[in-house]
This record gives structure tokens, C-alpha cells and sequence, in this order.
């Protein structure tokens, strides 16, 4: 709750109080049983040859060296990413067995599973229930209670994942689907509403006109981002209204000649009348305290198959940055999204158990006419929706292939409070 960290004003981004419930080994057991073709087996012996050992490189290693201090006050992170006390060198091989060894398990119960019965989805549930329930749950449980975190077995065993209804809208044609306000996605959507009634093109891409009306679009849409997103299993969010196009229209309304320098949330209940607005509004603030140490990356992972099936992902957490906390000899790091939670009471994103933070994690998935045309994410935390909205505009706007896109510079803001 809240109240465990008001001494602070926010929750720790590192260590066993910032980690939520490993949600990944779900997420893609769900998307492999559902979507794919194959099983466990296959798709994670890579992961486990890397686990095996891959020749250290020096991006990993300078991270190796920056964040020890941070890292080694944890054992078994220490005993992961220090073995021997010491520092791999660059091209020597780096080497995860603790991890290796865990999914190995998850495979090894699917292999069961499928030997006494072949059914694959069947299987894959099996392979990801041996990370959920059972040994290796209890021991990622018990290190995380040992190192004062919260989550406990029976969190654990009862979590399940569940695919859900996107968020969509049209842009010039193109149909854009985003994760729901659990996720800041929508507030690309967002953007691109208020956006489609601009003449970008006649302005020209990236002139003083563009950054200027593309910019006020951002802030906006961010703006309505910090006010009303939250998981809407614990708050009552008013997609209707912020994805409608009238709302967007009157949000473009207050793009005036001059860059504004405020929050300017706006009021989607009129445009949404099945959802009634709270009785207090929550008003967004800064909370938890602005990094100052260099920030690191997420990774994306963006793919289409011959049939034309799209699949984007943008997998981030656990990261050297600043400690990682490696749950005991399991060899997995936690998460660190606990930390996108607010501490407002009035905020739809505050911290209640068992609920999703905010993330700013947001792939993205366009069709034209219908069939499958673009799978895209990126790196970048709350800016990740702002890069998307660059290529998108070069693609979409101004006839730019995808390479052409990509290279094409972009522009960033900053002003929005961030997560």
C-alpha cells in the first residue's frame, strides 16, 4: 500500500520492493499457446544456450563495472553478474547456469507433459506452471521475502495473465492498435487524433510549424496520460471519451500560436456518458524523485511470419541499473516497474495489491485496409510512444518507406511529468 512508502514519497525502482510478480514467463506461454506453432522446447533454446554463456561484450561490461556497487549489496545477483568476485573480461565468456538451469526446468515439464499426452497448448501451460507453482516459485518467493520484498508463493501460484480487447484507432486510413490504460499506449492514439486534423504536410516535415503543432499534440495527449490511465481491473477509465474523435477536435482547439508551458488535462467524460467522473479529480504532479545517473534502454522485439502475422513486444525490467535484484539461486532478476506506481490516493495509477503499474512499455501494431502492415516498438521509457508517433507521421504523412523513417530525424519532449 501506500502507506508502506510515505516516508519515502516513492517506491524504489531497484531491489525486492520494486519488483512486481515476474509476469514474462506468462505473457509468452499465453502468446505461444494462442498465437504460435510451436512449443517451449524450441522457442526458448536460444535463451538457454545464451544462459550457457556468450562471449561478454563491452557494452555489458561497462555497465558491469558502473553498477557493482549497486549490485553486489544483493548475494546472489553478486554471485551472477561477479562470479568469483570478479569482473568477466571482454570476449570472455559470460556465464548464467542458475538461469540456465531454471529453464531448463520449464522445458523439462513441457517434454513430460507432452510425453504422456500430446497437446501442445496443454503442454505449454505445464512448462509455464513449473515457473508459477511448485519449486521454483517458492524459491523465487522465499528470496524475495528474505530480501524484504513482498510478493509470497501463493501470489505466485494464483497469477495468470489473460489477453485482453486493444485499443485502436484510425489514422488516415491506417488502423493503429495499442495495449489498454494499464499501458501508456493509448496515448499515441491519443496524439494521432489530435494530430489527424492538422495539415502536417502542407506545414512540411520537422519546419518550425510541424515540431510546433506535433509537440502541443504530445503534451496534450500526455497530459490526459497522467490523469486517467490506470489498470481498469481498479479504476474507471474513460477510453470512449479520449479516444473519440470530437474530444480529439477539442483538444486540437487549444493549440494556439505559442507553445504552452502547462499541464493541460482534459475533461473525457463529456464525451464518454457511460462512465461517471469521480467525485475528486485527480490532478497531475511530479512524484518519486528525477534520476540523475545515466538511464539505460529497454529492448523490443518487433517480428511478421510468412503468413503476414504481426508480433511487436517491448520486454524491459530487471536491468543492471542501479542494482538488480536476482531472486536466489533461480538465477531470475525481478522487475522493477513497482516504481511506475503513484502514492496520490486520487491518482488512477496509485499502488494497490495485485495491481498492474502504468508502464510505459508499448508495442504497436498497424494495418492498412485491413491486413497486416507494420509491427514496431522501441526503446526510450515515457518517450517510447513519442518515437513510434515520428516514424508513423514520416510513413504515413509523408510517403516515407520504413528505412527512410527510421533514419529521419525526430523530435522529443520532455515537458510531460514522467512515469
Amino acid at each position: 500500500t501506500p502507506a508502506l512508502f510515505k516516508d519515502r514519497g516513492y517506491v524504489p525502482g531497484n531491489g525486492p520492493l520494486g519488483a512486481t510478480i515476474p509476469a514474462m514467463v506468462d505473457a509468452m506461454a499465453l502468446a505461444l499457446e494462442t498465437k504460435g506453432t510451436m512449443r517451449l522446447e524450441q522457442v526458448m533454446q536460444p535463451a538457454i544456450e545464451l544462459a550457457d554463456g556468450f562471449p561478454l561484450y563491452a557494452f555489458l561490461h561497462n555497465y558491469l563495472i558502473s553498477e557493482r556497487k549497486a549490485t553486489e549489496q544483493y548475494e546472489w545477483s553478486a554471485k551472477t553478474y561477479y562470479p568469483n568476485g570478479r569482473i568477466p573480461e571482454v570476449g570472455e565468456m559470460f556465464r548464467q547456469p542458475n538461469l540456465a538451469r531454471t529453464m531448463r526446468a520449464i522445458v523439462a515439464a513441457e517434454k513430460a507433459a507432452f510425453a504422456k499426452s500430446p497437446n501442445r497448448a496443454a503442454a505449454i501451460r505445464a512448462g509455464r506452471d513449473a515457473f508459477y507453482k511448485g519449486d521454483i516459485a517458492r524459491r523465487i518467493a522465499d528470496a524475495n521475502k528474505a530480501a524484504g520484498g513482498l510478493f509470497t508463493y501463493d501470489d505466485l501460484a494464483s497469477f495468470h495473465g489473460q489477453i485482453e480487447k486493444p485499443a485502436t484507432t484510425n489514422f488516415h486510413g491506417y488502423d493503429i492498435y495499442k495495449a489498454g490504460p494499464w499501458d501508456q499506449g493509448p496515448v499515441l492514439l491519443q496524439t494521432l487524433n489530435i494530430l489527424e486534423g492538422v495539415d502536417l504536410k502542407s506545414a512540411g516535415v520537422n519546419s518550425a510549424e510541424y515540431i510546433h503543432q506535433v509537440h502541443e499534440a504530445i503534451k496534450l495527449a500526455y497530459a490526459d496520460r497522467n490523469a486517467y490511465y490506470g489498470d481498469p481491473a481498479f479504476t474507471t477509465v474513460p477510453m470512449t471519451g479520449l479516444l473519440s474523435k470530437p474530444y480529439a477536435a477539442e483538444r486540437r482547439a487549444l493549440i494556439g500560436a505559442q507553445a504552452s508551458l502547462e499541464h493541460r488535462p482534459g475533461d473525457p467524460f463529456k464525451f464518454d456518458p457511460g462512465v461517471k467522473p469521480p467525485a475528486q479529480r485527480y490532478v497531475p504532479h511530479s512524484q518519486g524523485v528525477k534520476a540523475t545517473a545515466p538511464t539505460g534502454d529497454t529492448t523490443c522485439v518487433d517480428a511478421v511470419d510468412k503468413d503476414g502475422n504481426l508480433f511487436s513486444a517491448t520486454p524491459s525490467s530487471g536491468w543492471l541499473l542501479g542494482g538488480a535484484f536476482v531472486a536466489g539461486d533461480t538465477g531470475v532478476p525481478l522487475s522493477n516497474r513497482m516504481t511506475v506506481f503513484d502514492l496520490d490516493p486520487l491518482s488512477p495509477n496509485v499502488l494497490v495489491g495485485g495491481k498492474r503499474p502504468r508502464t510505459t512499455l508499448t508495442p504497436t501494431l498497424v494495418l492498412k485496409n485491413g491486413k497486416p502492415f507494420l509491427a514496431i516498438s522501441t526503446p526510450g521509457g515515457d518517450s517510447q510512444d513519442q518515437q513510434i508517433l515520428n516514424v508513423l507521421l514520416e510513413m504515413i504523412v509523408f510517403d516515407k518507406n520504413i528505412q527512410e523513417a527510421i533514419e529521419a530525424p525526430r523530435i522529443n519532449s520532455l515537458h510531460p511529468f514522467g512515469s
